[in-house]
């Protein structure tokens, strides 16, 4: 049987991987994501790994860069320019801006285009405040949500932390009907270093992610794969279809 387990409680979209985010009230949630989600990043021109992109894993600044879109330029959810930390606007598929971030990482950088995004491990990821706020009790400090990089944050109707590891598995709708957009949670979301770093300073507190491991295994969260697109609002009514009821369902 469907569960009611909480609400939208926000909703965030980062337009350059690692770099500073969007708060949106309403969005598209398509095959690949959240339009306009992560669909620009850095590649490391050295690099030849499979992973050559450059995260705030390798360079915490780039947390303080934040996408602008100038509506003369602006065309579907792309930026047209960025903000530096030190307040310059520049292109994002500028020269200049390329060369300020390769500086500030030591090595050359060149601006990526993919259409279907650059993500870590999915297309979508979900946290619920309750677990936000245990993991800022337990390490002894006020827990930014921004911290872990959520698209979607729930407002449980249920108070109990890491509450998420009971939906991997099961399907997530938002909000009522069977054309509510929906995603299959696949995996609870290791966390890295990222969640040390402050958003507003690029900071570390180590004391984070030291909570995440020793509360929780080091994970914190879940990852999703669509399965059904639509929009995607704060104050949605979210729906648990449990692994169990999918089973029965197939």
């Amino acid at each position: 049987m469907p569960i009611e387990i909480g609400q939208v409680e926000a909703i965030f979209r980062y337009p350059v991987k690692s770099m500073g985010g969007e708060r949106l009230e309403v969005v598209k949630l398509g095959w690949h994501g959240l339009d306009g989600d992560r669909r620009l990043a850095f590649r490391r021109i050295d690099d030849r790994s499979g992973f050559p992109w450059l995260s705030a894993s390798k360079l915490p600044d780039l947390l303080l860069f934040a996408p602008r879109r100038r509506e003369d330029g602006a065309q579907g959810d792309l930026p047209t320019h960025v903000r530096t930390p030190d307040g310059e606007e520049m292109p994002v598929f500028g020269e200049e801006l390329a060369t300020e971030v390769g500086r500030r990482y030591g090595a050359p950088v060149q601006m990526m285009q993919l259409n279907h995004g650059i993500f870590d491990e999915a297309n979508i990821s979900v946290i619920a405040s309750d677990t936000v706020r245990e993991i800022g009790r337990l390490a002894g400090r006020s827990a930014d949500v921004r911290r872990f990089r959520p698209n979607v944050v729930v407002r449980l109707l249920r108070s109990v932390p890491f509450q998420e590891d009971e939906w991997v598995g099961g399907v997530l709708s938002f909000g009522e009907g069977d054309d509510a957009p929906a995603i299959t949670v696949t995996m609870r979301d290791v966390r890295c270093s990222m969640v040390n770093f402050d958003p507003d300073s690029a900071r570390p507190a180590p004391e984070v992610m030291k909570a995440v491991v020793r509360a929780h295994q080091n994970t914190a969260g879940i990852y999703g794969a669509v399965t059904r697109i639509g929009q995607l609002a704060v104050g949605q009514t979210m729906i648990l279809h449990a692994a169990a009821e999918k089973r029965k369902r197939g």
